[in-house]
Formats: C-alpha cells, structure tokens, sequence
C-alpha cells in the first residue's frame, strides 16, 4: 500500500514539474531595435540580425535563461513602441540622456561609446558650429546626435537634416546632399569608412564630450517600474562582464583596444 501510494505521489510530482516547466521556460524577454546601424545591429544577407548590440542581447537571454525575441523598428519609434509594450526593453545602441531617463530606467552599462563629426576629407570640417556653418548635417532622427546639434549648431547656421535611418545619411553623404553626419565613430568606421564608398571621408576632429547630452556609454532602456527586467538585465550584465562575454563581443566588432566601462 505504501508503495503504491509512493507510486502515485511519484506520479503526480512527475506530472506537475510538466505542467510547471513549460511557464518556467516560457518567459521571453523581447528586445526592440533598429537592424539599420552597423557594427552595432543589422541585417546579414539572409535577413539573419547581427551585430554587436544582438550578440549581447542573445548572450544575456541565454545567462537569464529566457527566450530572445527580436522587433525591428526605425529608432526614433522605440521609445514609444516600449511605452505601448511592443516589446520589453530597447536594445540599440542606446545613450543614457537626461531626457529618456524621465520616461525609461536603463541598465548598468554595456560598453563605451564615441561621437564623431563624418565629411569629405576634402572640406578640412571640425565638428564645432563655426565650422560647419551653412553646412547641411546628417543625423539619425531620435538619436543623441540629433538633439546635440540641434541644441548647439542649429541656432549658427549649421542646417539639420534628420533621417529615419543611418545608411540613407551616408547616401546622401556620398551624392552630395550633405556635407557631414554627425555619428557613433564605431559605426562611421564600420558601416561606411571601411567601405570603398567611404574611401573619400573620415573622422573630423576630435570625439565629441557632452555630458549633458552625449552619454559615454550605451545602456539598455527599461520601461519605468519594471524592476523585474531591469534586475535580470543587470544581474546578467554582470555575468558576462565577469566572464569576459562583453569585453570579447566588444573587441569583435568594436576597436581591439576598447573596453567596456
């Protein structure tokens, strides 16, 4: 009788860890991104995503033990697109600003970040209103650069051109339509200037420092109150800083000589 009722139980607690395990494994933590940025996210040609930004979101799904699901959309929809919960948090080479800070949390951060002027070598441009007065300038719309040179070159002269991706400023860029983009260096140096069709621009001046727009680093963005995601995004984080997951995916797609901060 004892057996059979060991039996039984044994049966049960079998049948429930069943029914438990698919909720357990069924969690998925969907990243929003714009696949339009390389090195940091884009298309192969097989429409596979890849990219800095997606090797790192696949690598803490797999440390928090949760399922990647990947949205697409242009970046300057993301913000909203987590506030109406298309997905959980933006993955996309994202600045910590003050202004985002008031609508989403972020987590700690994933790896250092630089701003650079892009333009002919020709033209001899500094990234500085002076400069590039009466100029027209590329930037992503939505982005960090955009706000930066609106606040601090539109009001000179400088005219502000804002694009729903990155590759159509370098279009542009190469046709004449503009005489620079203002961009992430890692992303100019990877996405255009390797490229033969970049073979007649460079970096202009030095690194742009702002703080007050232009964070060092790139974060992932939370929707505010959601502890739950924000605490697995971190607690994974530093796993893979720990292990030297995010150092090793920063090297591979990023200068050799960067590491993460």
């Amino acid at each position: 009788m004892n057996q059979h009722l060991l039996a039984v139980l044994g049966s049960a607690l079998a049948a429930a860890a069943l029914i438990a395990a698919p909720s357990a494994q069924a969690e998925t933590l969907r990243f929003g991104t714009d696949p339009t940025y390389p090195p940091y996210e884009y298309k192969l040609p097989s429409g596979q995503l890849a990219g800095l930004d997606i090797e790192i979101g696949n690598a803490l799904c797999a440390a928090s033990h949760v399922k990647c699901e990947w949205v697409e959309g242009s970046f300057d929809g993301l913000i909203a697109g987590l506030q109406s919960r298309k997905f959980d948090a933006i993955n996309a080479s994202l600045a910590a600003t003050a202004a985002r800070r008031a609508v989403m949390d972020f987590s700690t951060p994933l790896y250092p970040a630089d701003i650079r002027l892009v333009a002919a070598k020709s033209a001899h441009l500094q990234p500085n209103a002076a400069s590039l007065a009466g100029k027209r300038i590329g930037v992503l719309q939505g982005s960090t650069q955009a706000a930066f040179a609106r606040l601090n070159w539109a009001a000179h002269g400088v005219m502000i051109v804002e694009y729903q991706d990155q590759n159509s400023v370098y279009a542009d860029l190469m046709n004449g339509r503009l005489d620079g983009t203002l961009v992430v260096g890692a992303a100019a140096q990877l996405g255009f200037l390797a490229k033969p069709e970049g073979r007649n621009f460079e970096l202009a001046g030095a690194q742009i420092v702002d703080p007050a727009l232009l964070s060092a680093s790139s974060v992932i963005g939370v929707r505010k109150a959601d502890s739950h995601t924000l605490q697995m995004l971190d607690a994974a984080i530093a796993q893979l800083k720990q292990n030297g997951t995010i150092d090793r995916l920063t090297h591979k797609y990023l200068d050799a000589g960067m590491t993460t901060k």
